[in-house]
């Protein structure tokens, strides 16, 4: 079966956000789009609306309609197919998608409320990203405004020494190879260091953490890849992300949480924080079940 993005759609802002990111990573992994609806399954619909077929009908109908809408801006260069599914929540009807289409990505937008150009986690992406055994893709509030004709530049992938980085390199290796983009490798210190420890002590520990990080990832690169590498720095994760330049066109790759089952998500602190900041999109990386437990 051909892989493919999974887009997870709603009709609002936060939908166009996450299908204009779905379409610009289709276009540069050439993959196909499957634009997806999740409708309540009949057990979780409310008991005062009857399950009558003729309600049921102008539902779907209703998602088709959606869909066959956000499919006609879609560039006719990315195929794209809608699918109406139904689920005891929209995100376990997207990771069933995601599965049933053998997604390379599930994609999802950000919740109501959030910044332009910025995330914020709703429901749905939380579940998900504590759920899902497919990479999730986060996008940023007002991606849709973004010229989805613009390549993916460049991958950044958040890097440390826990288990599962090995999967996180690999994953950053795959989508650099298949896109053209550029590779960067950033080291974020731990910042749940002790209280009471002193500046020094950070930085000590941050040069320590960065250089081991950066020399262990380096020579585990393939043959004829490249990286730029980066140590952030800053008094907290939020701080070390502003500080970080990045470009048009950009994602950043994070692991998932040592807390996390094998080959599932488990969205960490640090990348929690690190989502706060982020002015690009995240793609948060499950473990594999060949990943050492931490």
């Amino acid at each position: 079966m051909t892989q493919s993005i999974v887009v997870g759609y709603t009709a609002t802002d936060a939908g166009a956000d996450a299908l204009a990111l779905g379409v610009r990573l289709a276009r540069g992994l050439s993959l196909p789009v499957d634009l997806v609806i999740v409708l309540p399954a009949a057990g979780t619909r409310n008991a005062a609306v009857p399950p009558e077929r003729a309600y049921e009908d102008y539902v779907r109908g209703q998602a088709q309609e959606w869909l066959r809408a956000a499919s006609a801006q879609v560039p006719e260069d990315v195929s794209v197919t809608g699918h109406v599914r139904f689920g005891d929540s929209f995100a376990e009807g997207i990771i069933a998608a995601g599965e049933e289409f053998d997604a390379r990505l599930i994609v999802v937008g950000a919740a109501n409320g959030a910044s332009f150009g910025r995330h914020r986690l709703g429901s749905v992406a939380s579940e998900l990203v504590h759920s899902s055994t497919i990479p999730v893709a986060l996008a940023p509030a007002g991606w849709s405004k973004q010229d989805v004709s613009d390549p993916i530049s460049r991958i950044t992938a958040a890097v440390g020494t826990r288990a599962g980085a090995d999967v996180l390199i690999e994953e950053a290796v795959a989508l650099t190879a298949q896109t053209g983009a550029s590779l960067r490798l950033v080291s974020l210190v731990p910042f749940d260091v002790p209280a009471g420890l002193d500046t020094g002590a950070v930085t000590l520990v941050h040069n320590a953490h960065g250089d081991d990080v950066l020399t262990q990832v380096r020579a585990a690169l393939p043959e004829g890849v490249t990286a730029e590498v980066e140590r952030a720095s800053g008094d907290s994760v939020e701080d070390a992300v502003a500080h970080l330049r990045w470009k048009a066109g950009e994602v950043v790759l994070v692991g998932s949480s040592r807390l996390a089952q094998p080959r599932r998500l488990f969205l960490g602190s640090t990348a929690a924080k690190m989502l706060h900041e982020l002015p690009v999109p995240m793609i948060v990386v499950p473990r594999s079940r060949t990943a050492g437990e931490a």
